[in-house]
């Protein structure tokens, strides 16, 4: 595992996580790198877990950060997190970058299950997850997000998720929200909330070729739950008021 230190200048850190995991849960790479340290910690079932433990405070602006995970042809992989992300404004004012590719081989299984990301005010963050997966992959990604710490203001916040299985992409969506981007805190959008998610399950087994997957779980509250179009995959997304209500909202719209 490495943790060497990675150059601070006027323009952030840049730094740099890799996960791979192997049949029988190896974990034959594991380096954390920066705020990015990572931690191989205790999983119940087939999985092997890594575990991301923040060593400072990230993202602040300026801040690119990429974590590159890979469950390879047989393997399971769960990925958590210690505690929520925060992101922060730097001492530049620039934006962050968060950027994680996912990788999922033939029979393999990754579940991501980071805690959720906080948006403080004044900070501007922009995430992109980029998840390739095989035909016979199974998919767990779970992505939460806060606006604002108690009490206070939202910071600005873009995240995309692509998603490509067997070549082909099945998903491609955006959503910016905070200060500056119209119309985002009405009900077109989030309607006074203030914790958004979505939670993303590709399994074959469980629903079939052909993009008609098995009727899920109806969802409670503020949810909706959408079958991709021509992918064994169901996607929920959620709005709530807070973090542990939007855990929970996921959970029952589609147990996982």
């Amino acid at each position: 595992m490495s943790t060497a230190p990675v150059p601070a200048g006027p323009a952030g850190l840049t730094a740099t996580a890799r996960v791979a995991a192997g049949p029988g849960g190896t974990l034959p790479v594991l380096a954390g790198e920066g705020p990015l340290a990572l931690r191989r910690t205790r999983a119940a079932g087939p999985y092997a877990q890594v575990t991301v433990v923040g060593a400072m405070s990230a993202p602040l602006g300026g801040d690119r950060l990429r974590l590159v995970a890979e469950a390879r042809p047989g393997a399971s992989l769960r990925i958590t997190s210690a505690a929520a992300m925060v992101a922060l404004p730097g001492r530049t004012g620039g934006p962050a970058r968060f950027d994680t590719e996912l990788t999922v081989g033939e029979g393999g299984e990754l579940r991501w299950l980071p805690e959720p990301l906080i948006s403080a005010r004044g900070s501007e963050l922009a995430t992109h997850a980029r998840i390739e997966l095989a035909a016979g992959a199974r998919l767990v990604f779970r992505e939460e997000q806060v606006l604002g710490r108690a009490g206070e203001e939202s910071g600005r916040l873009t995240s995309r998720i692509t998603v490509r299985r067997a070549g082909r992409t099945v998903l491609d969506q955006e959503l910016s929200l905070g200060p500056g981007v119209p119309g985002w805190d009405g009900g077109a959008v989030l309607g006074g909330h203030r914790a958004a998610g979505q939670l993303l399950v590709v399994d074959p087994d469980a629903w079939g070729e052909g993009g008609k997957p098995a009727e899920p779980c109806p969802p409670a509250g503020t949810a909706a739950v959408f079958p991709l179009a021509g992918a064994p995959a169901v996607l929920v997304t959620a709005l709530a008021p807070d973090a542990l209500a939007l855990r929970r909202l996921l959970e029952t719209a589609l147990p996982y």
